[in-house]
This record gives C-alpha cells, structure tokens and sequence, in this order.
C-alpha cells in the first residue's frame, strides 16, 4: 500500500477478518489509498482514531456489542469528520437511508466497480475540502436512524441530500414546488433553480407526506399548496396551473385522486 504524505489514510472497520482482508487487497489496487490500520470492533477502531490521522473509514454496520452506527454517530458530532464508506449486508431500509442522506455505501460481497465509485468520490471530496456539508448529512443519517432503532418507526422524509461533483447539498423538502422524472433521476423545482436528485419516482413517492404531496402523473409529484387551478384542454387531456408559474399535464390514471383533493 502507498505510504506517501498525500496519500489517503483509511482505517477499515469489520468484525469479519476475511471481509477486512477482501477490502485490504482490493484497496492495494489503488496506489493513492494507504490502510493505516484494520479494527475487529468499534472499541478498537476508536484506539486508532485516537492516535492516527483518518481521512476515510470503511465501516461495517453491523457488527457485535456496538455497531457501526454507533461509531458513525459519534464521529458525526466531531469537528473534524472523517468520510465513512459503509459497508453493509443487502437490507432495503439501509440502501435507502444512505441515498437519502448522500452516503456512499458498499454491499457485500464486495464489487470492484462500486468499490471504484466510492473511491472516487472520496476522493474528490477530500480534494475539495467539503467534509463540513458531508458532517451535516452524516449527522441526519445518524439521527433519523437511532430514532427508528429506538421507536421502530418510519417519518416521512423533511429533507434530502443531494449529492454533485465532490459536494453535498441539504435539501428542505418544504422547499420543493414541483418534482418531476428526468430519467433516472428527479429534478426538483425550487424558488430560484432545479437540481436532480438519484432515485426513483415510486420510491420518492413511498416517503413523502401524502398530506403535502400529490401524484399527479406518472413522472410528476407537486405540492398541494402550489394548485391555482386544473384546466380541460380541447383534447380532453388535463393540465394543472401551478403558483411557481409552471403548468404540468395530469393523466387520466391520477384525475379521481386531485379531482377529490380538489373538492374536498
């Protein structure tokens, strides 16, 4: 492994020897990744980051007596957080709170073009220097899910994070007027621009407020705040004015559910 000053010094935490020397190996790869230490535990992983400089974590979710997010909590509260690319068995709940949050994430067994991603997103973000806007999400991340582990319990989401080249941004969900499908991602309409979020219309939908939000086509979501009016347009199709100013088309599958929003 490199040894160099601007190498980028990593510490891998996971209860499973074999699934540390996987990651050992495959990181060995990469010339600018130096592994300063493996930790079987989170007591131990805490030894290291005591005394050694970490500027990324491989962190093992679940594991004995503490598990990684009770590391991950921790490390958020500090000042200087270093970036944790967790490492997790398949769970849907898990993979949607690290896309939620704009956490990178590797499934195991591990894969060499995920592995790859990760890397150069770390890499790039440490480059940039944005691990403040990266401390915000992992804080989020760390919070909602100690309280589903305490309550057992699923909110609907208020923010998301979305993620650019070697950046983080924190997004209000109160914020957005308008959400529509841009392919495999969803463009989000704000007072002042659009961004894209990565994910999918059906999964978007599962965590927003119903009471705030309506589906209204197949590639569109609005808030309910921002109806004005519904038009019949002379092809009997169905638009809607919004109070952003945009209009958007309403298909037939979705007209009964804002036709009783409406009269309610």
């Amino acid at each position: 492994m490199s040894s160099s000053e601007n190498a980028i010094r990593t510490l891998i935490v996971d209860d499973e020897e074999l699934g540390r020397k996987n990651l050992y190996y495959a990181l060995s790869e990469h010339a600018e990744w130096h592994v300063v230490a493996q930790a079987g535990n989170v007591a131990d992983a805490r030894l290291v980051l005591a005394t050694e400089e970490i500027d990324v974590i491989f962190l093992d979710i679940q594991m004995p007596r503490e598990s990684g997010l009770d590391l991950a909590r921790e490390l958020a509260s500090k000042e200087k957080t270093p970036l944790i690319i967790f490492i997790t068995a398949f769970n849907e709940h898990a993979i949607e709170a690290f896309d939620l949050h704009a956490l990178d994430y590797l499934l195991k067994p591990l894969d060499d073009h995920r592995l790859q991603l990760a890397l150069e997103r770390a890499s790039t973000m440490l480059q940039l220097k944005q691990q403040a806007n990266y401390a915000k999400s992992l804080r989020a991340y760390a919070n909602s899910e100690s309280v589903l582990t305490t309550k057992q319990t699923t909110d609907y989401w208020q923010f998301i994070s979305v993620r650019s080249i070697g950046s983080i941004e924190r997004i209000a969900l109160e914020d957005v007027f308008w959400i529509e499908a841009q392919g495999n991602y969803m463009q989000l309409h704000l007072k002042d621009k659009k961004t894209l979020y990565r994910a999918s219309m059906s999964l978007l939908e599962k965590h927003l407020d119903p009471a705030i939000f309506l589906r209204i086509h197949r590639s569109t979501i609005i808030r309910k705040d921002q109806i004005v009016k519904m038009q019949i347009m002379p092809d009997n199709s169905y638009k809607m004015e919004l109070r952003c100013g945009n209009q958007v088309l309403v298909s037939e599958r979705y007209i009964s559910a804002v036709k009783n929003w409406i009269n309610d």
